[in-house]
Order: structure tokens, then C-alpha cells, then sequence
């Protein structure tokens, strides 16, 4: 059984100092971190909020996330897909069920389809000429509506490997919105080809 929330509290408690500082990190230290360390800081550790605060979106009637769900650049029935604008790599792309779920109880069948969208998009998007990987993140603390991140990562741009990149997109100029929709686009049409669906919203 996992600890308690003020058992987790105490234990990680134990390894901070007189500020309750917990000691840098070590991915501080990769080569690919942004960030040198000398002159970093750890945040002092917080004590477990309980209850915890709802998520955006608990309630399906207030999530915004809900009313886009004919918003993107490519749909099916139950799925669609669009770009994150302003960001810092060359492409962030958010795939969302349609309908309200999270990934807890996804039914079954849109799992197995998860599972096969995830890899063709993660595979268009590494066709797009000067992209080198796609990696896809799943975050669930912000919104209760499943959204899964697929951030593209530059080609020859090895300090951005891995781990930090979304760190790195935080960083980073914006990317020209042009290329970005250019690039955007052809994931889409190689989705449309490979998965069905259209670039417009579907019933």
C-alpha cells in the first residue's frame, strides 16, 4: 500500500535542509538540462493539500476543452486533433476523445484505438522534413479531459533530447506560425490517409 499523504510528506521531509530544500535534482547535472547549476534552487516542500483541488473540467458542463470538440485540424467520431500555437519547438500537437473521458475509463476499444493513433501520429509527424523525433506526454492534473501532448523535436538539436524538451519549448522563441500550420497540415492529410477521418469535423 503506497504511503499516506502525510506519510510521503514526512518522508521526503527527512531528506531536506534547514529550508526545506530538497537537494537539486539529478537530471540538473545531464548534459541536456537547461539550466547550470550553480545558482539553481529547489522550491522549499510543501505540506499534501487535502482534499485535493478539482481538475478543470470535473464537471463536463464547465469543460472548455468539451466545447472545442469541433476545433482541430483533423476529426473522426470519437477523436480529434489540433495544434498548440505559440510554442517554442517546431510542433505541439494535442489529440482529445470528443467526448468527456479521461484515460482511467476510456472504454476499452478507444484504448486500442489510442494505442494505434498515438503511433501513426508520433510517425507523421517524424516524416515532416527537419523533424527528428516526436515524443508523446500524458499529463492529467490540470484537465479532466484526456488530452495527449506529441511535441516535435528539431532535427540536429541535441540539447533539446528527451526529458526536457518540453522545458526547452518554454524557453525557446516562438516557432513561425506559417511552418508550423504547413507542418501541421501535412500530419493531418497523412493522418486522413492513414487512419481515415477528415480535416473537418465528423458527426
Amino acid at each position: 500500500m503506497a504511503l499516506t499523504p502525510d506519510e510521503f510528506y514526512q518522508h521526503a521531509l527527512a531528506a531536506t535542509d534547514s529550508e526545506q530544500r530538497l537537494p537539486l535534482s539529478r537530471m540538473t547535472a545531464w548534459e541536456i538540462s537547461p539550466f547550470e547549476q550553480d545558482g539553481l534552487r529547489v522550491s522549499a516542500l510543501r505540506p499534501p493539500v487535502l482534499p485535493e483541488p478539482p481538475r478543470h473540467g470535473e464537471d463536463p458542463a464547465d469543460c472548455s476543452i468539451c466545447s472545442d470538440r469541433d476545433k482541430g485540424i483533423w476529426f473522426n467520431e470519437r477523436w480529434r486533433l489540433d495544434r498548440i500555437p505559440g510554442v517554442g519547438v517546431p510542433l505541439i500537437l494535442m489529440l482529445y476523445p470528443r467526448e468527456h473521458y479521461d484515460l482511467a475509463d476510456l472504454p476499452d476499444d478507444m484504448a486500442a484505438e489510442l494505442g494505434l493513433l498515438g503511433t501513426r501520429i508520433v510517425r507523421h509527424i517524424q516524416a515532416v522534413p527537419h523533424i527528428s523525433r516526436a515524443h508523446m506526454y500524458r499529463f492529467g492534473d490540470g484537465a479532466a479531459h484526456l488530452h495527449l501532448w506529441f511535441f516535435a523535436r528539431p532535427e540536429g538539436q541535441a540539447q533539446l533530447y528527451g526529458s526536457w524538451l518540453p522545458v526547452w519549448d518554454d524557453l525557446l522563441p516562438e516557432y513561425p506560425a506559417e511552418l508550423a500550420d504547413a507542418d501541421a497540415a501535412l500530419v493531418a492529410d497523412a493522418l486522413v490517409e492513414s487512419s481515415g477521418g477528415a480535416r473537418t469535423p465528423t458527426v
